[in-house]
């Protein structure tokens, strides 16, 4: 494959993979790990796919299976730093307010069963068809449906309990106030 045009597949790719990888591992230093490995296996023997207008569904599909190995993997490895993770603290971006309800829901799904949660992302976040995401998961287009519906419920169910726990944990200024008056 000429060079120009492995260039022209990761420019047209690398963000909706990268996003991919993402909803999947639930960081993006694994996200990043992940796409540039596919696009790795790619520039190994993407040579052999003779329908170039499938390069994407190859390359959602081998993303997805090289982060289901990777999980197999990491299972049998399990080990866990918490102080580490504890004490780690998330990026701050620069425009979190208008990201903050895309941020809440990304959160919210990335709490469903993966099983929901990657059909849901495909559709969603990679705009694939029933189809296109039927031939990544390898799975009949009557499953993709079912789990794109039941994942909606799930994430809506969720949203649903964290919009009533952040209800929950508003003080009115008026309690705070009282408070300050009786301690002072």
């Amino acid at each position: 494959m000429a060079t120009s045009s492995f260039q022209n597949l990761v420019d047209n790719y690398y963000e909706a993979l990268f996003r991919f990888g993402v909803s999947l591992s639930g960081n993006a230093s694994d996200a990043s790990d992940l796409t540039q490995q596919t696009f790795f296996i790619w520039a190994k023997k993407g040579h052999a796919l003779r329908d170039r207008s499938k390069a994407k569904s190859w390359l959602f599909t081998t993303l997805y299976r090289e982060f289901l190995k990777n999980t197999r993997r990491s299972q049998r490895f399990i080990y866990q730093e918490e102080q580490m993770l504890e004490n780690e603290s998330a990026p701050i971006e620069a425009d979190v307010v208008e990201q903050l309800d895309a941020s809440i829901v990304i959160e919210s799904l990335s709490k469903i069963d993966e099983t929901f949660r990657i059909p849901l992302s495909l559709f969603y976040l990679e705009d694939f068809s029933y189809k296109e995401i039927s031939e990544t998961l390898n799975i009949p287009v009557g499953t993709v449906m079912s789990r794109l519906s039941r994942g909606k419920k799930h994430l809506r169910k969720l949203l649903d309990d964290s919009q009533k726990t952040d209800k929950e944990n508003i003080v009115p200024i008026a309690n705070i106030q009282e408070k300050e008056k009786s301690n002072g």
